[in-house]
């Protein structure tokens, strides 16, 4: 049980009315008709005593949302979007606070209630009558930090809220009902009928949550990315033997998404969900250097490969640093967070305007080429100040350069 976690009605709806002051959306409350009332992830994050970065309101109406959200949005100046013009649902935006506003579908509150995603969701404050509606038990499963559907029929109602079930591993620490786990198992071919931008802003959240390790292994464990035979590539690591308590905090929360992603999607799942040409650019280079020192023992590597290496993998180095001997994290990371470590962050004490100026070349494969030399021997401490950089460079034209009859 969360030892934050609000169990009294009483302390909830004290705490509801506060934080609707906080958020400072209390002024919509007197265009709610009557039998309008708060469900969702607003009344669950604080019953769990959660702060979220982003607001995000639902609220369900009798009749009308449309016309109510118009009024709504006239009289307090916000912004207002129609999210469903046949089911009636819209959105009012104003002070980073999202408030969405639907229809409601069953006769009974309860009937709208029994068709939400899991029970935790399915908690409801009625605002005439200030009190909580919890059908379901859901907080009795806050309590018990246990996922629960109420019906499988609505987990394929939208077959996304098959992979939710792992945000809510990642982001709040639950655990998955056991039904609910078999659900999953038979069903997780259907999470392909969801739209891939849906998919992707999952995983992101899934990779980025405060328990994203427990969530991704379970991910894997369930095969639900991948064929059987997916994981046996060794690129896919066993996630339980690292220690990732060698990264800091900061490393952690930067890194380790990306270090994550890899670990669930091979290349062409990413291309496939679309995600950013940055990221599948980075997880190919992290499988292209896994895959040179499957090869080749990384102390035998040449100068020209370690610098290399270096230089291609410096912005998120972290992400790869599994993928070494164990012997060796520590100096690398310690390296790596030196700034000043030309190797780890490899830099010039000349830039190509300067080089043309003084040795009277032009831009081309022969300028690229002889920065690169530079960088290589200001990072092996073959090289200290500027005038010893043009020598060098005067001295590596003279061998390199094209020669001319």
């Amino acid at each position: 049980m969360k030892c934050n976690i609000l169990t009294d009605h009483t302390l909830i709806i004290g705490e509801l009315e506060t934080r609707i002051k906080i958020h400072n959306w209390s002024t919509i409350l007197p265009f709610l008709p009557t039998g309008s009332y708060l469900v969702g992830g607003y009344i669950r994050d604080i019953i769990l005593g959660r702060v979220t970065e982003q607001v995000d309101v639902d609220i369900v109406v009798p009749l009308n949302a449309i016309e109510i959200g118009k009024k709504i949005a006239e009289n307090i100046g916000s912004k207002f979007i129609i999210l469903d013009k046949k089911r009636e649902v819209i959105r009012i935006i104003f002070d980073k606070v999202y408030i969405d506003i639907a229809n409601q579908v069953s006769c009974t509150i309860e009937g709208d209630l029994s068709a939400r995603d899991f029970s935790i969701n399915s908690i409801a404050f009625l605002f005439d009558k200030r009190c909580l509606f919890d059908p379901f038990n859901g907080l009795k499963d806050l309590e018990s930090s246990l996922l629960r559907t109420r019906s499988e029929i609505n987990l394929l109602n939208d077959p996304l809220r098959i992979l939710r079930c792992f945000r809510f591993v990642s982001e709040l620490n639950f655990k998955i009902d056991l039904n609910l786990v078999s659900f999953i198992k038979k069903n997780k071919e259907k999470l392909y009928l969801v739209a891939k931008e849906r998919i992707n802003y999952e995983i992101q959240k899934i990779v980025n949550g405060a328990n994203a390790l427990d969530a991704v292994m379970l991910l894997k464990n369930l095969n639900i990315f991948g064929s059987d035979n997916l994981y046996k590539d060794p690129f896919f690591l066993d996630l339980k033997k690292i220690n990732y308590e060698e990264l800091n905090q900061a490393e952690k929360e930067k890194f380790l998404p990306l270090f994550f992603t890899g670990q669930i999607l091979d290349v062409v799942s990413l291309e496939k969900l679309k995600f950013s040409k940055d990221e599948i650019a980075k997880t190919k280079l992290l499988r292209k250097w896994h895959l040179f020192l499957q090869n080749k023992n990384i102390v035998q590597l040449s100068e020209k490969d370690r610098f290399k290496l270096h230089q291609e993998l410096e912005n998120f180095l972290p992400s790869f640093i599994f993928y070494l001997p164990q012997n060796l994290h520590l100096d690398w990371l310690k390296r790596w967070r030196d700034n000043d470590d030309k190797l780890f962050h490899p830099s010039n004490l000349l830039n190509g305007d300067v080089i043309k100026k003084n040795l009277k070349i032009k831009d081309g494969p022969i300028l690229g080429e002889l920065l690169q030399y530079l960088s290589r021997e200001l990072a092996y401490k073959r090289l200290n100040n500027f005038d010893e950089a043009i020598y060098k460079a005067k001295q590596w034209i003279k061998q390199n350069a094209p020669k001319c009859d």
